[in-house]
């Protein structure tokens, strides 16, 4: 008979049981630890500097923090930006010197969400980073060039965190079936549709799957199909799955509609979403994209809209902050649209990956020392300012072959629509100018 007045010993989430203890169970991130990688040298070296580590929810800054103090044999003490103050930033320090006297051992000081702490609070650690006592590492969903100060930045490298791919989900899920559910499978269906509902984030996806598995035990079910799922988890699936159709789907489906100059359409997959649970902010990134990809110069104030939206709803939250970006969605549709520039931008790209170096034409380079000049560094070069219109009709900028061999390429071609069709004027107009001037 168990003793009545004996405690249960709780069961860890199985997030925490599947965290990896070791780099190479890390799942996702192979830009940062695969072989040759930064991250991995930093390990192997053992000399680990202060960073920050960005990206979004659920790929692995925590972990990542943990296997590096283990790796570093060193202290580990996490604090979190949102529940602590100086007052938490001191005592962690005074634990770090006591560890140093005592055992000799240096401390990692992980900040969780550092992008919360204010420029004071950030300040805090600065003078602990350089004398040695802590190595610092931050973890933040935000851009740290915005969110991090300066002072604190530049002592500490960042790292930068991808979502995790689909195939790298699907590994993690599996690992999940084998560790609490061997004898339990899904259809394919049913994995494709717990993949998407993660959106790359893992500790989404075990918390989901262990919910899942404990309800197909407990109803006696070893093989789970969509029925199964959407009468157990339907309240879940919701978040990005409200009528059935994949988060995608929704996301496409948005897309278009704004690429397809429909504000009505466009406002209403915006709104099944934020209904269906989607992160407001992550909507907020596919709509700037949006101002990117599908408006470009046709109206350059759409970019300028998009990010005012996003730093709205992060002024003041929801609801108010959602009427900010459905009025961005409304502007996106209503714009003239070009991808002129996102297409003259893949096929720049694509051109200098493929091209041998060329040397920057003489006329082009500076010329800061009389050794420069004697070599004929910026010689002939024309200020178009000095010139008629602000313009030094005739002059090249490509490199010398190109030029001599007739291969300049032409990646920007301005559609006649918004304000390119100004700008397809004045190039046609400087177009003639350079053919006069050649003549």
């Amino acid at each position: 008979m168990s003793d009545l007045f004996q405690p249960n010993t709780p069961q860890a989430p199985l997030a925490e049981i599947l965290r990896p203890k070791t780099l190479e169970e890390v799942v996702g991130q192979s830009h940062l630890l695969g072989e040759n990688k930064p991250l991995k040298l930093a390990f192997q070296s053992g000399k680990l500097p202060s960073m920050i580590l960005w990206g979004p929810p659920g790929v692995g800054k925590t972990t990542l923090a943990r296997l590096i103090a283990n790796t570093a044999d060193a202290e580990f003490i996490p604090i979190s930006a949102v529940l602590s103050g100086i007052k938490d930033i001191r005592e962690a320090v005074e634990r770090a010197e006591l560890i140093l006297q005592q055992h000799g051992r240096k401390t990692i000081l992980f900040v969780d969400e550092v992008h919360r702490f204010n420029k004071g609070q950030q300040d805090a650690f600065l003078p602990f980073v350089e004398s040695g006592l802590i190595t610092f590492i931050g973890a933040t969903t935000e851009n740290p060039s915005f969110e991090v100060n300066s002072a604190l930045l530049s002592r500490a490298q960042v790292f930068v965190l991808h979502a995790l791919a689909e195939t790298e989900l699907a590994l993690l899920l599996e690992r999940a079936r084998a560790l609490v559910a061997e004898n339990t499978h899904f259809s394919p269906e049913v994995k494709e549709q717990v993949i998407a509902y993660a959106d790359g984030d893992a500790r989404r996806l075990i918390n989901f799957a262990e919910s899942l598995f404990n309800a197909a035990t407990s109803a006696g079910i070893t093989e789970i199909d969509e029925a199964f799922l959407q009468t157990t988890m339907a309240e879940k699936l919701r978040r990005f799955d409200k009528g059935g159709e994949a988060f995608y789907d929704q996301i496409s489906a948005l897309h278009k509609s704004v690429r397809g100059s429909n504000p009505d359409a466009a406002l209403y997959w915006f709104l099944r979403m934020i209904d269906g649970g989607a992160d407001p902010l992550y909507l907020g990134r596919r709509i700037v994209r949006m101002a990117i990809e599908d408006i470009g110069l046709a109206d350059p104030r759409a970019q300028g809209i998009a990010l005012v939206a996003c730093q709205i709803y992060e002024r003041l939250g929801s609801p108010e902050g959602e009427l900010a970006l459905s009025n961005a969605v409304i502007y996106l549709a209503v714009a003239p649209k070009s991808n002129a520039a996102y297409n003259a931008y893949n096929q720049a790209k694509a051109f200098v990956g493929q091209d041998k170096s060329r040397p920057v034409p003489l006329h082009l380079r500076n010329a800061p020392t009389k050794l420069m000049k004697a070599l004929d560094y910026g010689k002939e070069y024309r200020y178009a300012h000095h010139e008629p219109e602000a313009y030094a009709a005739g002059e090249e900028y490509f490199p010398d072959e190109l030029v001599q061999q007739n291969k300049v390429p032409q990646f920007y071609n301005p559609t006649p629509r918004g304000l390119e069709g100004k700008i397809t004027e004045k190039l046609q107009h400087l177009k003639e100018l350079d053919k006069k001037a050649k003549k």
